[in-house]
């Protein structure tokens, strides 16, 4: 192979399940490596998706949020604790007070991704309010996300003060939500392979591959 395989990710920040995604691609491509060292580097790319759009941009409280979506159902906090832990997540829901809109965050990512810094943008976010309960909806919160993955403070600000940004953003979430992502994480593999959830690492694995395959017999 002489050309990087692409690999999509939509997901959102306050999204459990995309951080376990992540951190699962993460090891699909440490096996990819190890397999194929003589080709390049798969080229990760973010994009955005909300799972609850419709929230205020202020967000609301974490715990009425887990009431209207979950009901009389307990959240799986003590499921998703045991998953994340041998991948080195350790979800700290009890931190969490303000269930966030993640516009805001979502511009972060995409500024980033201009500016080769995408993944880092990403992982800080995840951690920040997965692992520190930090709130989304406060712009010092989120420069000072930012800066720690390593944009300048002036950069950041304005990213997050940009009306375009953040249509930019709901464009690009409006044309997932087109091609049929109704859950998240969602991979697309080369433009065309599709694999929905956090999949285990060798089963990305195996879609890398399976990708490769479609283009070289294309």
């Amino acid at each position: 192979m002489t050309e990087a395989l692409n690999i999509d990710v939509i997901s959102d920040v306050v999204c459990p399940w995309c951080f376990v995604g992540k951190r699962r691609l993460e090891a699909a491509l440490e096996l990819y490596a190890a397999k194929y060292p003589e080709r390049p580097a798969p080229v990760v790319t973010w994009h955005p998706y909300q799972l609850n759009p419709d929230l205020p941009m202020e967000g609301i409280l974490r715990k009425d949020y887990i009431a209207q979506k979950f009901g009389g159902r307990p959240y799986p906090s003590e499921r998703l604790e045991g998953i994340g832990a041998p991948l080195g997540i350790a979800f700290a829901f009890d931190k969490i007070i303000r269930q966030p809109n993640t516009l805001a965050a979502h511009s972060l990512i995409a500024r980033a991704g201009q500016m080769g810094m995408q993944s880092d943008m990403k992982e800080a976010l995840l951690h920040a309010y997965f692992l520190e309960g930090a709130d989304l909806t406060d712009e010092a919160v989120l420069t000072r996300i930012a800066e720690g993955a390593g944009m300048d403070k002036e950069q950041a600000e304005a990213c997050l003060d940009s009306e375009e940004a953040r249509d930019m953003v709901s464009a690009e979430e409006d044309s997932a939500r087109r091609i049929g992502v109704e859950g998240v994480p969602f991979f697309i593999f080369n433009r065309k392979l599709g694999v929905s959830g956090a999949q285990e690492a060798e089963t990305l694995l195996g879609a890398m591959e399976e990708s490769e395959k479609a283009d070289a017999e294309a």
